[in-house]
């Protein structure tokens, strides 16, 4: 896929790990906003203890089951929006977290200035607009959608942030961020 070219559905349509380290480099578009994915989480189907998809469908979750290249929003300890990718195939439950962007185009920060307004997941979902109307739509719009892009760095891959309750799936390296980039949410 030639960078800058739009995703198709079929590409999210793949293991969660693998599209999760796939989306860094990748530009994610809202409108007249867009942001270069620098950091993800994989969160998979119900043997996933840190996955939503862990309690099996449900009236919030249940995109999370469906085709891959659908939005999954939810809200976080009452304050935070979370931006998701579905991803795998129909019936397989996987999702990625969008959980950090560097400013492309459109945000308050544009480049030169500050990488912070993308830094972490809740100011992901500020610096692009996203929220609740975003639930559950098709990344095949002109409004929405991923670019191709490629890193230009190296990858790195680690434990998942915030998921101590979930066990051994705590450790899980299913993070992945863009080396040394100032974006990344923690630790950089």
């Amino acid at each position: 896929m030639a960078a800058g070219e739009r995703l198709p559905l079929a590409w999210f349509q793949r293991p969660t790990p693998v599209v999760a380290r796939a989306l860094i480099g990748c530009v994610l578009v809202h409108g007249d906003r867009a942001g270069r994915i620098v950091e993800t989480e994989a969160y998979l189907g119900p043997e996933d203890r840190a996955s939503h998809a862990r309690f099996g469908p449900t009236a919030r979750n249940r995109v999370m089951f469906g085709p891959g290249g659908v939005t999954y929003v939810y809200l976080c300890y009452g304050i935070h929006q979370m931006f998701n990718i579905v991803s795998d195939r129909d019936g397989q439950a996987g999702a990625v977290l969008v959980r950090a962007i560097a400013p492309v185009a459109g945000l308050p920060d544009d480049p030169p200035a500050d990488p912070a307004v993308g830094r972490g997941p809740g100011k992901v979902t500020r610096a692009l607009g996203l929220g609740p109307a975003q639930h559950g739509r098709t990344l095949d719009t002109d409004a929405l959608h991923v670019r191709a892009g490629r890193p230009g760095a190296a990858i790195v891959t680690t434990a998942r942030i915030g998921v101590d309750y979930a066990g051994p799936w705590a450790r899980r390296r299913l993070r992945f961020a863009l080396a040394g980039h100032p974006a990344v949410s923690r630790p950089r």
